[in-house]
């Protein structure tokens, strides 16, 4: 049975589910028109504008809008559907950005540029991605704080995380460190035989198993997932959607935001497109961004909000000379197949039975991303990891390569030999898996810029891969260790050897001798892409930092009423999944808006952890 017969089985699983078992909700379609003016204005209804927008409109008496350039979540039934995720990449909910060219990385792709796939919808692009839940390391928040954020150490963070969550992993569910009764169901993600292959083989190299989320990070992890009763569970169905009744909170889609109006560095309002017509609404208190790291510096530059020599050229009148656009950083992986001789992910592909197990119990296959588990590896001596492993239990078929070429941008003169290499494993009935080998925190610094001031132009990305040396090196270190796992017991009882790698289609790197560093140099070079985790772009700093964009109240410098409250803001990426952070910090962002502290009574329970 091909891969045509698993993606239609989903198709057809989720037009059921949508035109048959789904109610409608009346409040899709949010707002049609805005009033003249609110107390607080949020650009971007991605991870962290649904949370900001929840927590801010829970006081009846301030008046929220919420603005996002793309459309209702519920309008595309397969957002729901976990294992779907990769069919939402390069559709009408994706901002399906790619990169400028890299010179030494991306060499695969074509015109050597890698896709970067943006959230365009409510939810961002946490009704996107893969809902792999990692809060980071406590070294990450310390170091924040020892490099000027004050107020943001793990301590001070850690209630915020709390906050959130809705634990409904068992024997979590005591843990200091875990929330009961947020919003935000975090459950466990296991779902084929391999996770106890995957747990077995790292406990042969040492490695405990952990909750990443709880007091030690290092380790092996079995992946924790915002699912719940089989379906996604992004901040738009977590928190927005069930606070969109609420009268003083207004949320308007395909609005996309061109301009913030400022009088005199105050910033007093917003300018919006929607449906070709030009809307300006005031904001009587702040404006906050939480576009993510793209659209934040785009649209601040836009507004004469960045870096004086780039906005000169751009012919924008510059109000703030700030390092608007820099420090962009994002987590790298090189992903390797293994042969899997009980072809456990292979079962696991969608069929009649596991569709219909979807429709009537919301379980199985498709209620799973089938990332199964997280290893976090550090150097002795380093605080934090420099490495994560996931393992990912999806099995390899040729009818799959168009849309993995579409997804990653890569070039299209390699299908072929991609195909054959995969329909080699179909006629001998071998399965497969990944391991994603990630880099965690690169040293090399990218950049956002403007193409132009037509803000519907896209902004111009450069991650500038690989330009450290040092990160080739913790990749190549990453390598060394999958070969170890490889070599397990574990491992080879299920035929997943050393030498699998070895079999797959990657020009012009199978030339060269495998396992040799070279042939790893030049795969790393062509192949590696994006983890989606960009950051940092409106980094956070103490006022006098010069390499600041925003405050540790998260405000702009030099600027009033106005704010950054996501992905953006972070000083340095954290270790691991982005997006349980960036609900962090709009938690946080919350408080600090308000002047009040809602985790007081978590605190009292944190303090010593």
């Amino acid at each position: 049975m091909g891969w045509r017969w698993p993606v239609l089985t989903v198709s057809c699983a989720v037009f059921i589910y949508y035109y048959i078992y789904s109610r409608s909700d009346p409040r899709v379609s949010g707002h049609v028109s805005a009033n003249s003016s609110y107390d607080y204005i949020i650009v971007g209804a991605g991870t962290a504008g649904c949370v900001l927008a929840t927590r801010l409109s829970e006081y009846p008496d301030i008046s929220v809008l919420l603005l996002e350039a793309g459309g209702s979540e519920e309008d595309n039934p397969v957002i729901r559907v976990p294992f779907a995720a990769l069919e939402l990449q390069n559709s009408e909910v994706d901002w399906a950005y790619r990169t400028e060219p890299q010179q030494k990385a991306c060499l695969g792709m074509d015109k050597q540029r890698c896709a970067w796939p943006r959230g365009k919808v409510l939810g961002g692009s946490g009704s996107i991605n893969n809902l792999i839940y990692v809060r980071g390391n406590r070294h990450d928040y310390d170091g924040w704080a020892r490099e000027g954020c004050k107020g943001w150490s793990y301590k001070d963070v850690l209630p915020y995380f709390i906050k959130s969550e809705d634990i409904q992993i068992s024997e979590f569910r005591n843990s200091a460190y875990r929330g009961k009764g947020g919003p935000l169901p975090v459950k466990d993600g296991t779902v084929t035989p391999l996770a106890d292959i995957y747990r077995q083989a790292m406990e042969e190299l040492g490695y405990t198993v952990t909750d990443c989320n709880g007091r030690t990070q290092t380790g092996y992890c079995p992946t924790q997932e915002n699912v719940m009763g089989g379906e996604r569970w992004s901040t738009a169905r977590a928190f927005l959607r069930p606070a969109m009744n609420r009268p003083n909170l207004h949320v308007i889609m395909n609005a996309h935001v061109t301009k913030i109006l400022t009088d005199k560095k105050m910033v007093t309002g917003v300018s919006f497109i929607k449906d070709n017509i030009k809307h300006t609404v005031r904001a009587t208190k702040e404006v906050v961004l939480t576009a993510g790291a793209i659209n934040n510096p785009q649209l601040l530059m836009l507004s004469g909000i960045g870096p004086k020599k780039h906005l000169q050229q751009m012919n924008i009148p510059v109000m703030a000379d700030l390092p608007v656009g820099d420090n962009l950083q994002d987590h790298i992986l090189m992903g390797v197949t293994f042969n899997d001789r009980t072809n456990s992910a292979g079962a696991a592909l969608p069929s009649l039975a596991t569709m219909l197990q979807y429709l009537i119990f919301r379980s199985g296959t498709l209620s799973e991303p089938h990332l199964e588990a997280s290893v976090f590896l550090k150097d002795d001596d380093s605080q934090f990891p420099s490495t994560q492993f996931t393992f990912y239990s999806i099995q390899n078929h040729p009818e799959l390569i168009d849309k993995f070429i579409k997804l990653t941008n890569l070039d299209p003169k390699i299908r072929d030999g991609m195909r054959e290499r995969f329909q080699k494993s179909i006629n001998t009935e071998i399965g497969t898996f990944f391991i994603e080998n990630i880099l965690l925190h690169p040293k090399s610094r990218g950049t956002i810029r403007l193409q132009s001031a037509d803000p519907f132009d896209p902004p111009l990305i450069d991650p500038n891969y690989l330009d450290h040396p040092d990160d080739a090196k913790v990749l190549l270190k990453g390598i060394d260790t999958m070969m170890k796992i490889a070599n397990t017991t574990a491992f080879r009882s299920i035929g997943a050897s050393p030498n699998d790698p070895s079999d797959e289609y990657l020009p012009p790197c199978n030339e060269l001798p495998f396992p040799s560093k070279e042939y790893w140099v030049c795969r790393m070079a062509h192949y590696a892409y994006t983890v989606y985790h960009p950051t940092s772009t409106c980094k956070m700093g103490a006022a006098n930092d010069v390499t600041a964009v925003v405050d540790p109240q998260l405000r702009v410098i030099g600027i009033k009423n106005l704010r950054v409250a996501d992905a953006s803001v972070m000083r340095n990426i954290p270790s691991g999944n982005t997006n349980a952070p960036t609900i962090m910090i709009a938690e946080k962002a919350a408080d600090l808006i308000l002047g009040v502290d809602s985790v007081k009574h978590i605190r009292k329970v944190t303090e010593n952890l």
